[in-house]
């Protein structure tokens, strides 16, 4: 039904057409959503060296924000792991460490800035960027950011300490503090990672972050746990959060790394969104979710929150618990605020390794090695793509991974692009069909003189001269008297190609060889008959099918 009162797009469809029968379903998934979203979103914060209240801030802010801009109804926007292991580089290369007041400065400015840059894509449509990073080229990217948030995390794990660097850095750093590992600590993140495994396998409707970290906080109080030097996540501030102005000397650092999240925070967003769309509802915009992802990150920047963007595991909890719309986003960000309000505090006795277990747990899910054998399995190439940009993460870092994922995407196109496929057809018998020479179908009809080429894709300068070499290696084969170029393939014919072509055609006329075009579209057929290629062909050698070029070949060899 049209939603007349949202007919300029300023609000979200379900604002106005929301009915009361969805309100159930919206309460009971925003409530779901929010035992697995929280603590994740804590434990990511610690992923940045964050406190893990500006978890709490990054859930409640931009869900609300989102909920109410956003074209997703399903879609839960908070941090994600991509998004808070490029802020941990981003911050990390501030050396902030020490300085916690710095610290959140800097969140608050890239995380303005990421908000800006989502802006400013929204006002220059930029919404096809969505679609920039091919999928084996991320499927590498977000495996290498998985064996990055993994080793951060097994120092918690093992209970140790030591400056950290690059990931052979910090796998070199592990292996020789082992010996000095607390067995308590990795026992303690042992069992919360078999728990958090075993829950999600058997029982994968129930909350199992909110379980793991509920039974952290009950056996560190109960069993006095930090006498056994276990450390806990410490003091969490209860209330709401303060607000902190962006600092406009730190923009000069920090706008590289903000380009790197908002490019990641909008892939994830839209892959999210377009994932769990249902048919009966509004489309996904891209335009639209630049603008809300960026209103989320500016709107929640001076509160402390750490960029945003939509998670792909939570959206999926929101949508299996029965979200209707975004009502289950406020609800979930209602919980957050209570839990901001009340239990904050109590939070604060959760056991390191238990939030490091749930960084762990979820972060293994990146790794997706059944996409890895499948792109293998289909395609060779885009398999080494893949590992290349995983490679990239790990040996370059998660911010110079990116551009290493985008070039590996841009060479991957430029590859294609500039090796079109050209094929050599038969006829299949007794039919006007025409397909690819192949060992399948070797009773296809092919005629002694006639050489019938399809090129496919566009043709232009970056391409026309490896169809020239192609083309003559063909000839050279078949000796043909005919050569018939089949372009209804062919959607674009670029100047520099057709200049190639005509001067090809001259060269093999002069050999000998006469070309045939055939089938072109009417874009190709305006720039030939624009040029002398048209009156030197002229209309015996330009035909409409291949079925007619035939039927003149055989005419003319038959005479």
């Amino acid at each position: 039904m049209p939603d007349k009162a949202n007919k300029f797009g300023l609000l979200p469809s379900w604002l106005s057409n929301y009915e009361k029968s969805w309100l159930r379903f919206d309460v009971i998934a925003g409530s779901v959503a929010a035992a697995v979203v929280i603590p994740k979103a804590m434990a990511y914060a610690t992923i940045a060296g964050l406190p893990v209240q500006v978890g709490l801030y990054t859930v409640l802010i931009p869900m609300v924000i989102y909920a109410l801009s956003g074209t997703s109804r399903a879609l839960s926007v908070s941090t994600t792991t991509t998004i808070a292991v490029l802020t941990a580089t981003e911050l990390e290369d501030l050396n902030t460490i020490h300085n916690p007041n710095l610290l959140i400065t800097a969140l608050v400015t890239l995380t303005c800035l990421v908000g800006i840059i989502l802006l400013l894509s929204a006002v220059m449509r930029l919404g096809f960027i969505a679609n920039f990073i091919s999928e084996p080229v991320l499927i590498g990217f977000k495996a290498g950011i998985g064996m990055v948030i993994i080793l951060d995390q097994i120092s918690k794990l093992l209970g140790i300490h030591f400056s950290k660097g690059s990931f052979i850095h910090n796998l070199s750093s592990i292996i020789q503090l082992l010996p000095e590992s607390s067995i308590p600590t990795l026992a303690l993140g042992v069992i919360m990672i078999i728990l958090l495994m075993g829950l999600e396998h058997f029982f994968p409707k129930v909350p199992a972050p909110l379980i793991a970290v509920a039974l952290g906080i009950t056996i560190m109080k109960v069993l006095h746990l930090q006498s056994f030097g276990i450390e806990q996540v410490g003091y969490i501030p209860k209330g709401l959060p303060s607000i902190v102005w962006p600092d406009v000397s730190l923009v000069s650092q920090l706008w590289g790394g903000a380009l790197g999240i908002a490019l990641m925070s909008f892939t994830e967003t839209i892959a999210a969104g377009r994932a769990f769309s249902k048919g009966d509802e509004p489309p996904i915009k891209a335009n639209r979710e630049l603008l809300a992802t960026g209103l989320a990150n500016t709107g929640s920047a001076i509160f402390g929150a750490m960029p945003s963007g939509g998670g792909t595991s939570q959206t999926a909890i929101n949508r299996i618990a029965g979200s209707k719309t975004q009502v289950s986003a406020l609800v979930t960000a209602g919980i957050a605020l209570l839990t901001m309000l009340f239990i904050a505090p109590l939070l604060g006795s959760m056991p390191q390794a238990t939030l490091a277990a749930v960084v762990i747990v979820y972060s293994i899910g990146l790794i997706k090695t059944r996409d890895f054998r499948e792109i293998l399995k289909i395609r060779r190439t885009e398999f080494i793509w893949a590992l290349v940009a995983l490679i990239g993460v790990v040996l370059f870092g998660t911010l110079k991974g990116i551009v290493v994922a985008i070039i590996v995407s841009l060479i991957a196109l430029a590859q294609q692009v500039a090796d079109p496929p050209l094929r050599v057809l038969g006829r299949k018998p007794g039919s006007n069909v025409f397909r690819p020479l192949s060992v399948e179908h070797p009773e296809d009809e092919t005629y002694p003189g006639l050489l019938i080429l399809r090129p496919e894709g566009r043709i232009f300068f970056l391409n026309a001269s490896r169809v020239g070499e192609k083309i003559n290696a063909l000839l050279s084969k078949y000796k043909p008297r005919v050569i018939a170029i089949d372009f209804s393939g062919v959607f674009d014919l670029e100047y520099t190609a057709l200049k190639m072509l005509i001067e090809a055609e001259k060269r093999l006329s002069n050999a000998g060889i006469s070309v045939w075009l055939v089938g072109l579209n009417p874009t190709v057929l305006e720039m030939v008959n624009r040029s002398s290629l048209s009156e030197t062909l002229g209309l015996s050698r330009m035909h409409f099918s291949l079925e007619l070029a035939v039927k003149k070949f055989n005419e003319e060899k038959g005479n």
